[in-house]
C-alpha cells in the first residue's frame, strides 16, 4: 500500500489540491450520528475507556488482546523493544491454523460455513470448518512431500478461489513462509518477486476469470521460472480438474498437478510450532526504486492483531457472514479475507471478479441472497456503484447490512453520504472509514460504531495506536495544520523487516527520530479526528491500489521504442488516481496510435491491468534538473493547472 519514506514536506511543499483540501476540512462539516443499537453490541463500548487503558499500561492491554489466540506455548514478555525493532510475546509458540481452523473443528463450529464462495460464472461452493481443516491438512502434506519445510518461501500465484486460500493456510500449516502475488501482475512483477524471495515453490492457477472472459495465468508463470533454477515446483491449479481425476501429463518435469500430488485419506497434517516472532508472510509493494518491497510480518503479533480488529472494528462475529470484495493478493486479503474472520469463527464470503459484472446488480442481488452482514470494501467500489445510480441497491433487500468499512484511499464525504443512504439505510446501519498499510496489517486510525462519522474525516486512533500529525522537525503542528503522519509506539501487527534488507525497514524509523513515518499527509481537528489527504512521495494509488511511479516508467523504458519516460498519478473520481505515462521515443520511432497502443499493452503484460497508464503523451523531452533528474511535479501541476513551484532547478 505504502511506499519508502522520503524527506518530510514543508508546509509550502503541500500540492494546491491538499491545501484546499486543508482549509475546506470543517467548512460546512456533516455528521453522521452512530446507530443506538449497533453502538449497543459493539465489541468496544467504550472507546475511550479502552483507548486510555492501551496508553496507561499497553503491556497489560496486548497482553489481554492475546489471550484469545491458542498458544502452544505461553508467552514470556509482551513486548521487547530496540528500537526501530520490535518484538512481540516473546518465548510464545503457536500456530496460525489452529486459530483460524482446528480450535472450530474440536468446538461447536465444525459443520458450521467458514468460508462461502462464487465464481464469476455462477459456480458456488462452500467449505465448512470441517472440510477446509480436511483440505489445508491434505495440501500441506503434500508440500512437505515435495520437500518444503519451515522457513521456505512459497510463491501463490492464484485468483480469489478455496483453492488460493487452502494454499496460502497449508504453507501457514507447516511453517512455509507464503508469498501471494496478485494473480493480475505481469512476467516482470511476478519474476522479481520468485527471485527477491528465493521462492523454492510456486502455486498458480491456469486462468482466471474477468468480466466473462478467461485470462490465463501459466503462460506468466512459465515465462517467470523458464531459467529460474531456485524454482524446483511449480504447482498448477487447473480450474476444470477435480479430486479423482485421471492423472494429468505435463511437459516440464518441475510441474505437478494441485491435485495429483494429494492423496485422498491423508487429512490430519501435525501443526508446525511457530516462534510468535517467526515469518508468517512476505507481501510485496511497490518501493518508489524500481525494486519490489518484501514486507515481513510476523506469527504472533499480527494474529493477535487482525483478531483483534476483526471483531472490535469490523464487527464481524462468529454468526456473521462477511464479505470483503478484495483480493487474496493484497494485505487486505491476507488480514481481513483469511487470517483476521476465520479466527473469530466467522462465515467469509468470497467473489471472483468484479463488483459490476454481469451487471450493476450483482453485488446487491448476492447480498440479498447471502444475507451479508458485514462488508468491507474501497472506496473506488462505491464511486463505481455510485456512478450507476442508486436504482441497483435499492432493487434488493439489505436490511442485514449492518456495517460497511471503507479503506484504500481516502472516501470523499460524498461517496460516504451517498453510501450511508443508500447501502446501509435498511438498516440504519453505518458506513465507517478506516486507514492503513500493507506494512501496518490492520486499522490504526478509523470510525467505531460508538461515535460519530464525519465524512472527510477517517475517524480517530484505534485503541493501543499512538498517532500524531508532525512537521519536518517532528514536532507535533497545531490542530487543523497539515504536516507527516506518523505513529509514535511500535504495534504488534506492523512489518518487522523488509525480506533481505533491514535497511530499508529502518528507513521507516529514521526520518522522524522515534517515529514511524507513514510517508501519508495528514491533518487532525481539535475533537481528534484525522483525515488523511495523500501521499507525501512518488506513489500512485489507483483503485486503492500503491503503483511506485519507477515501476512503470521502468516497464516503458523496456519498451524497444522507448528512450525516456516520466509518470504521474492525476485525480480520477471513480479510481482515485489514474496513470498518465509522458514518453519520449527513439529516433527513428513514427508516433502514432499504433505506438501509443503498443506501450499500454507493453504495460499491462509486463505489470498488470492496474498498472497501465490511461493515458500517454509522446513528447520531445521532459522536463529535468541540471543533473538530469526528472521533474514530475512540473508535469503533474500543468495537467492539473497548479502552480508547479520553484523550478530554478530546470535545465532550461
Amino acid at each position: 500500500m505504502s511506499q519508502d519514506p522520503k524527506s518530510s514536506p514543508a508546509a509550502h511543499a503541500f500540492t494546491e489540491s491538499q491545501r484546499a483540501a486543508i482549509d475546506a476540512l470543517g467548512r460546512d462539516e456533516q455528521v453522521i450520528q452512530a446507530p443506538i443499537w449497533l453502538a449497543r453490541q459493539a465489541v468496544v463500548s467504550n472507546d475511550a475507556v479502552e483507548r486510555n487503558h492501551a496508553a496507561q499500561d499497553p503491556d497489560g492491554f496486548w497482553g489481554e488482546r492475546a489471550k484469545a489466540i491458542d498458544w502452544m506455548q505461553p508467552w514470556e514478555r509482551v513486548l521487547q523493544a530496540d528500537p526501530p525493532d520490535h518484538r512481540w510475546f516473546t518465548g510464545g509458540k503457536l500456530n496460525a491454523t489452529v486459530n483460524c481452523i482446528d480450535r472450530h473443528v474440536h468446538g461447536d463450529r465444525r459443520l458450521k460455513a467458514a468460508l462461502i464462495w462464487v465464481g464469476e460464472n455462477g459456480e458456488e461452493h462452500t467449505y465448512t470448518y470441517n472440510r477446509l481443516y480436511r483440505e489445508v491438512n491434505r495440501f500441506a502434506n503434500a508440500l512437505k512431500r515435495l520437500g518444503v519445510k519451515k522457513g521456505d518461501r512459497v510463491i501463490v500465484y492464484m485468483p480469489l478461489t478455496p483453492e488460493g486460500i487452502i494454499s496460502m493456510l497449508a504453507c501457514a500449516r507447516i511453517g512455509a513462509i507464503h508469498s501471494v502475488v496478485f494473480a493480475g501482475m505481469g512476467t516482470q512483477a511476478l519474476r522479481s518477486r520468485i527471485e527477491d524471495s528465493g521462492a523454492k515453490v510456486v502455486i498458480c492457477s491456469d486462468y482466471t476469470w474477468r468480466r466473462g472472459k478467461k485470462l490465463p495465468l501459466k503462460p506468466t508463470v512459465e515465462e517467470a521460472v523458464r531459467d529460474l533454477y531456485s524454482v524446483e515446483h511449480v504447482i498448477v491449479h487447473r480450474r476444470g480438474s477435480r479430486p479423482g481425476d485421471a492423472p494429468h501429463q505435463f511437459e516440464s518435469e518441475r510441474e505437478h498437478d494441485f491435485y495429483d500430488i494429494q492423496e485422498g485419506r491423508e487429512i490430519h497434517c501435525a501443526p508446525e510450532p511457530m516462534d510468535s516472532e517467526d515469518p508468517l508472510f512476505i507481501l510485496y509493494t511497490s518501493g518508489t526504486t524500481g525494486k519490489p518491497k518484501g514486507v515481513v510480518h510476523s506469527t504472533g503479533g499480527y494474529l493477535v492483531g487482525v483478531s483483534y480488529l476483526s471483531k472490535a472494528f469490523f464487527q464481524i462475529g462468529e454468526r456473521d457472514i462477511y464479505w470483503s470484495t478484495s483480493d487474496i493478493g493484497w494485505i487486505v486479503g491476507h488480514s481481513f479475507i483469511v487470517y483476521g474472520p476465520l479466527s473469530v469463527g466467522a462465515t467469509i464470503f468470497c467473489r471472483e471478479g468484479v463488483p459490476d459484472y454481469p451487471s450493476p446488480d450483482v453485488t446487491w442481488e448476492l447480498c440479498e441472497r447471502y444475507g451479508i452482514n458485514v462488508m468491507f470494501t474501497a472506496p473506488t467500489a462505491v464511486r463505481m456503484w455510485m456512478s450507476h445510480g442508486a436504482e441497483a441497491p435499492e432493487r434488493y433487500d439489505l436490511k442485514k447490512l449492518r456495517l460497511v468499512a471503507c479503506a484504500g484511499e481516502p472516501l470523499n464525504p460524498e461517496a460516504h453520504l451517498w453510501a450511508q443512504r443508500h447501502l446501509v439505510g435498511q438498516s440504519n446501519g453505518m458506513v465507517v472509514d478506516n486507514w492503513w498499510q500493507t506494512e501496518i496489517a490492520g486499522p490504526v486510525l478509523g470510525t467505531l460504531p460508538t461515535f460519530d462519522a464525519r465524512p472527510g474525516k477517517v475517524g480517530k486512533p484505534l485503541p493501543g495506536v499512538h498517532v500524531e500529525v508532525v512537521g519536518p522537525d517532528g514536532a507535533p503542528v497545531p490542530d487543523g495544520q497539515g504536516g507527516l503522519l506518523v505513529i509514535r509506539q511500535p504495534l504488534p501487527y506492523m512489518l518487522r523487516t523488509v525480506w533481505g534488507d533491514h535497511a530499508r525497514y529502518q528507513n521507516y524509523w529514521k526520518q522522524i527520530p522515534g517515529c514511524y513515518t507513514a510517508g501519508d499527509i495528514a491533518v487532525k481537528d481539535r475533537d481528534g479526528y484525522f483525515a488523511v489527504l495523500g501521499r507525501a512521495d512518488d506513489v500512485m494509488n489507483v483503485a486503492g491500489h500503491r503503483i511506485g511511479t519507477a515501476d512503470v516508467e521502468g516497464s516503458l523504458l523496456r519498451h524497444p521504442a522507448v528512450a525516456e519516460s516520466a509518470v504521474v498519478g492525476l485525480p480520477d473520481k471513480v479510481k482515485g488516481e489514474r496513470i498518465k505515462a509522458f514518453v519520449v521515443l527513439k529516433p527513428g520511432v513514427a508516433r502514432g496510435p499504433g505506438v501509443v497502443a503498443s506501450l499500454k499493452d507493453h504495460v499491462r503484460q509486463d505489470l498488470g491491468p492496474i498498472a497501465t497508464p490511461s493515458d500517454v503523451e509522446l513528447r520531445d523531452s521532459l522536463p529535468k534538473t541540471r543533473s538530469g533528474k526528472i521533474v514530475r511535479r512540473y508535469l503533474k501541476a500543468v495537467e492539473m493547472g497548479e502552480d508547479p513551484g520553484d523550478l530554478s532547478t530546470l535545465a532550461d
